[in-house]
């Protein structure tokens, strides 16, 4: 994860098979409701950054990472498609819809986010994430002209990554230690 891009074109055939991994994300049912935009021209990565107040992460010793990414890939889901997809008969549960354990097209959009992320290193680029505050939510949405449903979930940058030392201190990556591995992973049971 990277918050500095060197100003190096990203060649559209590299785009291309990075955002088509989208095809291959998992997906409940099949349910397929993730949606991607991909953001390439830099007065619109301007606008975008301004939209999400990319002057606050300047002025906290950032570099400017969001309109200096080569393209932007806005991760989103259409919630809806899981339910059509679940109201199929295939997917009844006695005549009903599945109640959700949890939010699947959150899950599945995430997945697909980790799938950009990697294929954007088999490009050799390097990338970074980041979440839409909720104050700045319509404001994107107004400049991606989403419609109403289709939610935001994460936006990936992506370039060649440049130096930078001064936001490596000052991001929680450098300001905080990593868990321990068995903290984070149990065996057989929690």
């Amino acid at each position: 994860m990277v918050r500095a891009y060197e100003p190096t074109p990203i060649p559209r055939e590299s785009l291309d098979r990075i955002v088509g991994t989208v095809r291959r994300a998992p997906s409940a049912g099949f349910s397929q409701g993730q949606r991607l935009v991909v953001v390439t021209e830099p007065d619109r990565r301007r606008a975008f950054a301004d939209a999400v107040a990319e002057e606050q992460y300047v002025d906290q010793g950032f570099a400017p990472w969001i309109s200096g990414a080569q393209a932007l890939v806005v991760v989103c889901t259409r919630e809806e498609d899981y339910h059509e997809r679940y109201r199929q008969p295939d997917k009844l549960d006695e005549g009903e819809e599945i109640e959700w354990p949890v939010p699947y097209w959150h899950a599945d959009a995430g997945a697909a986010g980790m799938l950009i992320l990697l294929a954007a290193i088999d490009e050799g680029l390097a990338a970074g994430v980041f979440g839409i505050p909720a104050d700045r939510m319509e404001r994107v949405r107004e400049l991606l002209g989403l419609p109403d449903d289709v939610a935001i979930v994460e936006v990936i940058t992506l370039g060649a990554g440049a130096e930078d030392a001064a936001s490596d201190k000052l991001s929680s990556r450098g300001t905080r230690p990593r868990r321990p591995l068995e903290e984070l992973v149990r065996w057989e049971r929690f």
